[in-house]
């Protein structure tokens, strides 16, 4: 038997945790499943706690470059002599500087588009509650203007200057062999904004392990997601306000908006929902699977939202904003509902459609479980992930 190739895994994660971490993990477990030789490096935005005061000067300097971090993965690439080195994301620790190394090292790297990090400043095309794209069609100092990043014109500028900079020395186009991305949706927004179309190769996310197809008709509707305005719960809110039926919502996750939606939904008398907080992966799944359908309301440019193949694994059809990849993976109509963008009317009549016609909502259940295990199975993920790592180690 040929031996599979060594794989070196790069992520740095978040301090609120998320679907990148997810995708990480399950990489991870599918590859070593698949008997490949893992290595992992991993570093935490909790690092950056250490840089308060006069120190953030040397935090904005290691996001553009952390030689430490270089010097420490040099170190790692001779002594494991990966075949292939897979990044997830580097920001803020681990830093691109990571890419010169592997270049160096003759190693190929396959990058991973999580988000829109490459494109803009704050990764989301979002700002100020609507889409914002002005880093693509004009300058990314647009963003320091508009201080995007953590509302600070310092922390935006650096992140700015970092993209500024490995555009300016060529990192994406001459020290990453291949670039993953997750929708088409995505892939067309990177070919647009300059990465070279024929490196960027389209593979979803997947869940594993299967939750199994729900078995009830659901006697509520879920929302799973972070607390944040782009995400926007508030266009459920207003959507429950005026709905035609009493439906309990189950509001699963935590963020920056939880207090707040919470003192909304008590002060227009919506007693008919409960926020749950962050659940464990098993519990959310479990939420989601016993519930009629998944609510997913958002209005960013989302590029693969991994609770979408949650639901679709768990036989529960989504009604989402048509936006982003979203209308792109559910199929109005088929696997779940559109609605237009922030309109709680809209959302309104489609949940009261939804929730009186039991019948066809099952059907649609169905059809989300039967495109799940077309394209968001481990099994349909692996040889289209070996396929791009095979084309990376192909390339000089």
């Amino acid at each position: 038997m040929a031996r599979q190739p060594k794989v070196l895994l790069v992520h740095n994660t978040y301090k609120q945790p998320g679907g990148e971490d997810v995708a990480f993990d399950q990489e991870r477990q599918m590859l070593e499943r698949a008997g490949h030789p893992v290595i992992t490096y991993q570093r935490t935005n909790y690092e950056t706690d250490a840089y308060t005061g006069v120190r953030l000067i040397s935090l904005a300097k290691r996001t553009v470059w952390a030689s430490d971090t270089r010097r420490e993965f040099a170190q790692l690439l001779r002594r494991e002599k990966p075949d292939v080195v897979h990044v997830h994301n580097t920001f803020v620790i681990i830093s691109p500087s990571i890419y010169s190394a592997c270049f160096e090292a003759g190693v190929p790297v396959v990058q991973t588009l999580h988000n829109f990090r490459l494109l803009c400043p704050v990764a989301t095309f979002f700002r100020n509650g609507k889409l914002c794209q002005e880093c693509t069609e004009g300058s990314l100092w647009r963003s320091v203007e508009h201080a995007c990043y953590n509302g600070s014109h310092f922390a935006t500028a650096t992140v700015a200057f970092m993209l500024a900079y490995h555009r300016m020395r060529k990192t994406w186009d001459r020290e990453i062999s291949c670039f993953v991305a997750l929708s088409e949706f995505s892939r067309n927004k990177f070919v647009e904004g300059g990465l070279p179309a024929e490196k960027v190769f389209l593979k979803p996310n997947f869940v594993y392990p299967d939750p199994c197809a729900r078995n009830g008709n659901g006697g509520y509707a879920v929302f799973v997601g972070r607390l944040s305005p782009e995400k926007r719960v508030s266009t459920i809110l207003e959507a429950w306000k005026r709905l035609s039926h009493t439906i309990p919502l189950r509001i699963v996750g935590d963020g920056p908006e939880r207090d707040r939606l919470r003192q909304q939904a008590e002060k227009d008398g919506l007693t008919n929902i409960c926020f749950e907080g962050r659940l464990p992966r098993e519990q959310t799944l479990e939420a989601i699977g016993n519930a009629r359908f998944l609510l997913f309301p958002s209005d960013m440019c989302e590029n693969f939202p991994v609770t979408l193949v949650e639901s679709f694994a768990c036989g529960t059809p989504v009604i989402c904003s048509r936006t982003g990849a979203m209308k792109d993976i559910v199929a109005d109509g088929r696997s779940g509902l559109h609605f237009t963008t922030g309109d709680p009317d809209d959302l309104a009549q489609k949940v009261d459609w939804a929730w009186t016609h039991l019948e066809e909502t099952q059907a649609m259940g169905k059809e989300a479980r039967r495109e799940y295990e077309a394209k968001y199975t481990a099994e349909k993920n692996y040889p289209l992930l070996l396929e791009i790592y095979q084309r990376a180690m192909g390339t000089p």
